[in-house]
């Protein structure tokens, strides 16, 4: 492996910043009492962190990649907890409870046979890189999906966002450019999967401030208090039988502040 010191930051750099997400995902999901991951690449982190976990245990022992796959699965199934918990909430609607644990069931039984196929078809060690870039990939994209679907920043947070660009732009550095010897050197493959992944988390990012910074204008906005009296509360009856007109706030005239007229 080429710069061995420069590869151990990055391995862990990706370690700290995935668990990141997964510690404010677990935070966000049970603030805003949603799951704060797309539940397709929830599945799919979920079968891949549980697999690995295994595999490398048992073939490097308690590396520092085996216990960051360890950590990442405990956390990983605290945000699935959050999905049973809150996420179904979203489908009740169309779906029965007997068929939404069925549908779930089902996700996760693909997801940990795509897992297991990777490693099949390519080995443990160049089935993993494979498998955790492309789902990468379609991770970043289905959390502008989400963004797109929810109409609100709910169930997410700059931290997530940027906590998982550098997860993963950290090992394509390692995969792409520096090269590991699973692949004899550098992976033009996870070069391009992660550049893309770089790119659609940066899209994402992007749209997620924008989201916050109106969100935050309308609770700014929400939080002024009243200037003006209600106009329409109920007419006062008047001496003699004749009811008063009810007060109506004159906005569209200047108004006096106790010095010269201001408009």
């Amino acid at each position: 492996m080429k710069y061995p010191e420069l590869s151990n930051f990055l391995l862990v750099l990706s370690g700290i910043c995935w668990m990141s997400v997964y510690v404010e995902a677990i935070r966000v999901g049970f603030r805003d009492r949603t799951c704060a991951m797309p539940f397709w690449a929830l599945a799919l982190n979920l079968a891949w962190e549980f697999l690995h976990t295994f595999y490398t245990f048992r073939l490097e022992g308690a590396s520092v990649q085996a216990v960051i796959n360890a950590l990442w699965t405990i956390f990983d199934i605290i945000v699935l907890y959050t999905w049973f918990r809150f996420g179904n909430r979203r489908f009740s609607g169309m779906l029965g409870k007997a068929c939404l644990i069925a549908w779930n069931i089902l996700a996760i039984a693909v997801a940990f046979s795509l897992q297991y196929g990777f490693v099949l078809e390519f080995g443990i060690y160049p089935g993993r890189a494979y498998a955790a870039f492309l789902q990468n990939l379609l991770m970043s994209v289905l959390f502008i999906d989400m963004l797109a679907r929810r109409g609100s920043g709910e169930g997410q947070s700059m931290i997530i966002a940027t906590c998982k660009w550098i997860g993963t732009l950290a090992p394509t550095i390692l995969f792409g450019v520096l090269g590991t010897a699973a692949f004899n050197g550098s992976n033009r493959l996870i070069l391009l999967a992660g550049s893309l992944c770089c790119l659609f988390d940066l899209i994402y990012i992007a749209m997620l401030a924008r989201v916050n910074s109106i969100e935050r204008g309308k609770d700014a906005i929400n939080s002024l208090p009243e200037h003006f009296p209600d106009a329409r509360r109920v007419p006062q009856q008047a001496p003699g039988g004749r009811q008063h007109e009810p007060v109506r706030a004159q906005t569209d005239r200047p108004v006096r502040l106790g010095g010269p007229w201001r408009e």
